[in-house]
């Protein structure tokens, strides 16, 4: 749950005002829009697209079913874009423009992640933030079959969707209760920079301090 909070707390993002903007004025086709793109190393975050979705369930103004339904296959259809990407071996046109914003270290966590568990990651990795965005690029590479990766991510997808939407229904329900318990979250979040600060700044007038030392006994 608090996991569920922070993220709440944190869709101020560009990203995730543009997601949310989409949802609410095109409804299911909007979903679509932006899941595609989400599973096809575009980052759009899943979790602003379908929290909001999941508010719009709670309002009624579609069911749960036919929400987790369209950005699951939507997630489908953007694997396939990644997978073809990998399968024709064009990764460095992802690297090249960095719009993909596709990071050296991403890639390798990915990657590893396919060496050591073969199919079965693509699976588990559709619950996992990051690497179930970029697990379709090393799918494909490696030739995997088309049909067993695809009932692998659709089977991955369904469980992330379903959960963030029921999230997004959850807050929308509750969220009288819950908004007064995010600014418990802020004041968390102001606790930590400020302990992280006073951290840093001691490190830095240490190091500081012994350069001096080390100076003056030359």
């Amino acid at each position: 749950m608090l996991t569920a909070f922070l993220v709440l707390a944190s869709v101020t993002d560009k990203l995730a005002d543009f997601a949310t903007d989409v949802v609410g004025d095109l409804g299911l086709p909007g979903i679509f829009l932006l899941m595609v793109p989400e599973s096809a190393c575009i980052p759009i975050p899943s979790e602003a697209t379908m929290l909001f979705a999941g508010f719009n369930v709670s309002e009624g103004e579609y069911s749960l079913f036919a929400a987790v339904a369209v950005g699951s296959v939507a997630n489908l259809v953007g694997s396939w874009i990644a997978y073809a990407v990998g399968y024709y071996g064009r990764l460095e046109l992802l690297e090249r423009h960095k719009v993909f914003h596709i990071k050296p270290e991403h890639m390798a966590i990915t990657e590893r992640w396919f060496e050591k568990y073969g199919s079965w990651a693509v699976f588990f990795s559709r619950m996992l933030p990051i690497v179930r965005t970029f697990i379709s690029l090393p799918a494909g590479a490696a030739r995997m079959p088309f049909w067993r990766f695809s009932i692998l991510t659709l089977a991955g997808c369904i469980p992330w969707i379903l959960m963030l939407t029921l999230i997004g229904k959850s807050a929308r329900d509750n969220w009288e209760d819950w908004k007064d318990r995010l600014h418990y979250v802020d004041y968390g979040v102001a606790a930590i920079i400020i302990v992280a600060a006073a951290y840093f700044g001691t490190k830095w007038w240490q190091r500081r301090k012994a350069r001096r030392i080390a100076t003056d006994a030359a």
